[in-house]
């Protein structure tokens, strides 16, 4: 193929990576060292009641931003270095929490709180999505040919649905007198609160996850199993091999890519979870590093953002997703290497 030719399939692709990928990675990475702050001014401001004879007047010192020309509030920037990671990790408290033996005051804090969850979170439904999509990728290849199109059908529309109506649904049917929290409650005879505490919301998040991406999982397993060979299965039974010694020796084997495919796309998206903190409304006692960037970014009572702390939990949310993603790379490195020799 010729360079142009190439060129000409490539470079739109390559540029629109360059415009909304990298970017706006660059901007992120740089704004984390860097305050950017109103310049403001300090007025006397003098405040009357209203009549004539007993008129009052109160004189205020108020600080008020300073707007140019057209409106618009001056910003000063200011390089800080690491100060918005300190500020973002909070070694200082994390460190007194050691040195005093008080382990679970770590968990206090905003961003351990939210890394916390976030890797529970993620490395507890990893193995649950790719074990139940396995599951019923491996029922449905042995379910009758007739049967095969609604049972397909059916377990696609938890994926199909919208992340944030997918979660508001199931916070609708545990919360306050919702359907299957009435249910629970008719038959234990105690009033039961699901959103009272922070394990069991954490526990309906796993599960909506789980019912949510499994789906995608199941795709997957199930067209890698049309790829099977079947000669081999034959040679399998012919030996005596039970039904889970074939699964384990030959179509997992012969599955492994498929799932280190699935376990990055799900380490990726799963790290930074986000909707199920909006839909199952948990800030309060849950929340997650993509959230907690997303707060950083919410105006204060003054209208600023913390814009150089957003930005620096983003990048440490991106430092993790990389930590997670590094062990599957290199295996995913070494079959490669493995199969061109």
């Amino acid at each position: 193929m010729k360079f142009r030719t190439f060129a000409a399939f490539v470079g739109p692709s390559i540029f629109l990576m360059l415009l909304f990928i990298a970017a706006p990675l660059v901007s992120v990475f740089l704004q984390s060292f860097q305050i950017t702050q109103p310049v403001v001014e300090t007025q006397q401001i003098e405040t009357c009641t209203p009549g004539f004879l007993t008129q009052t007047c109160v004189t205020e010192t108020k600080t008020v931003p300073i707007l140019d020309e057209f409106g618009k509030i001056v910003t000063t920037t200011e390089w800080v270095g690491f100060l918005s990671y300190q500020r973002v990790l909070q070694l200082d408290r994390v460190s007194e929490a050691i040195s005093s033996g008080q382990i679970g005051d770590i968990l206090q804090i905003d961003f351990w709180k939210a890394l916390r969850f976030t890797l529970t979170f993620t490395l507890i439904t990893l193995p649950l999505v790719i074990g139940v999509g396995l599951a019923i990728a491996v029922a449905v290849n042995n379910a009758a040919k007739s049967l095969r199109g609604q049972i397909i059908f059916i377990s696609l529309l938890p994926f199909i649905i919208t992340p944030v109506i997918g979660s508001l649904s199931i916070y609708w049917l545990f919360v306050g007198d919702g359907i299957i929290t009435s249910l629970m409650e008719r038959w234990s005879g105690q009033d039961i609160a699901m959103f009272a505490q922070a394990w069991t919301i954490e526990l309906l998040m796993l599960f909506y996850r789980v019912w949510h991406v499994a789906p995608f999982a199941f795709v997957i397993f199930y067209a890698g199993l049309q790829t099977v060979n079947q000669d081999t299965l034959e040679s399998a039974i012919i030996d005596g091999a039970s039904r889970w010694e074939r699964l384990r020796y030959v179509v997992i084997p012969h599955l492994m890519p498929l799932i280190i495919f699935i376990a990055l796309i799900h380490l990726m998206d799963a790290y930074r979870v986000f909707e199920e903190i909006v839909g199952f409304r948990s800030q309060a006692h849950v929340i997650s590093l993509q959230w907690l960037t997303y707060d950083f970014l919410e105006p204060d009572d003054a209208g600023n953002r913390a814009i150089s702390r957003a930005s620096a939990s983003a990048m440490l949310t991106m430092i993790g997703i990389v930590f997670l993603l590094v062990p599957l790379l290199r295996r995913t490195w070494r079959d490669h290497k493995g199969s061109t020799h």
